[in-house]
């Protein structure tokens, strides 16, 4: 026996496959009455599908001229990588899309076969994403305004404010998008620099696409660009043994290249960082007791700090 969603979507392929489809083959071929053929039809109306029928003898149904819909057929692995990529979303910084991901859920769950809606609610209830709280928000409209002018290839003006330093207005040919280390960049030509440059798109105000059309160049790699121009990071593996409980210690540890985990009563930290001075006055600040297990520049750079920490005690204001 068909499952009643099945039903639904097989009326939809049908109509996609055929220019008109008659009430009375639909309810020949999913052996029905004409009735429940009408609530089918209802139903993919209200999922926003433009159905229309011609009513009378010899009574039909068609999709509006012009109307395409990619296929509802989903496997079980489809369907998971649909809802986890839903999740995930605002991972990537666009909180602003959390509703319309809702949404998209819901309208998915709505059209799947029971076996694999059960699956993706049994998703919802056991899966857990901790969020980074070093993920970047970034604005979605910003972002889709500029995945459009990508596709188009046209030019976009917009204002630029870095730290530090005054805003600027800018006009750049962006080749790519890139999400990277948790932020969005915008990678192009800079019109103001005469070169190729990377824009935050946190920092971007004011977006407009101009009718300046210009062609990217070739297999431009926008990922290898933006990462020779990045600072070179998380040049040493750090290993300590810190006197507290991860609970304790979440919120107070950057999450960037880092692991907690419980250990001998109290947390083994594993993290790859390239300033050890600074890492090294972190950890004198969390108030607990630890142990540096590596590497040995670590427990180096704490000599340094007493020294200084010294010499700062025995100063005397002139």
């Amino acid at each position: 026996m068909y499952d009643p969603s099945m039903r639904v979507l097989t009326v939809l392929e049908l109509l996609q496959s055929r220019e008109e489809v008659t009430g009375a083959e639909l309810a020949r071929r999913l052996e029905v009455s004409p009735r429940t053929v009408q609530r089918y039809v209802a139903r993919l109306q209200d999922l926003g599908i433009p159905v229309e029928g011609r009513r009378g003898v010899g009574g039909a149904y068609r999709l509006k001229p012009g109307f395409q819909l990619p296929p509802l057929m989903f496997t079980g692995e489809e369907a998971l990588a649909l809802a986890l990529g839903l999740r995930a979303l605002t991972h990537l910084g666009l909180h602003a899309l959390a509703p319309a991901a809702q949404g998209a859920g819901a309208k998915l769950t709505r059209t799947l076969p029971h076996a694999l809606r059960d699956d993706v609610q049994a998703l919802e209830l056991s899966v857990q994403l901790d969020a980074s709280p070093w993920v970047v928000g970034t604005d979605a409209t910003l972002l889709s305004v500029l995945l459009r002018a990508v596709r188009g290839q046209c030019a976009v003006a917009f204002t630029y404010a870095a730290p530090r330093t005054p805003p600027t207005t800018r006009r750049a040919d962006v080749y790519r998008v890139v999400h990277l280390d948790g932020r969005w960049y915008a990678v192009g030509h800079c019109h103001l620099r005469g070169a190729l440059r990377s824009f935050r798109l946190d920092r971007m105000q004011a977006l407009s696409v101009l009718d300046e059309p210009f062609s990217p160049p070739p297999d431009f790699d926008a990922l290898a660009y933006l990462r020779s121009t990045l600072p070179e990071r998380a040049a040493h593996d750090v290993s300590v043994w810190l006197a507290a409980p991860p609970e304790l210690l979440r919120g107070h540890v950057s999450g960037w290249h880092t692991d907690l985990s419980p250990e001998n009563g109290g947390t083994r930290l594993r993290a790859r960082r390239d300033n050890l001075s600074s890492f090294a006055a972190f950890l004198l600040g969390l108030g607990c007791d630890f142990r540096v297990d590596s590497p040995p520049e670590l427990r180096a750079e704490f000599g340094r700090l007493a020294q200084r920490s010294a010499a700062l005690a025995h100063y005397t204001d002139p």
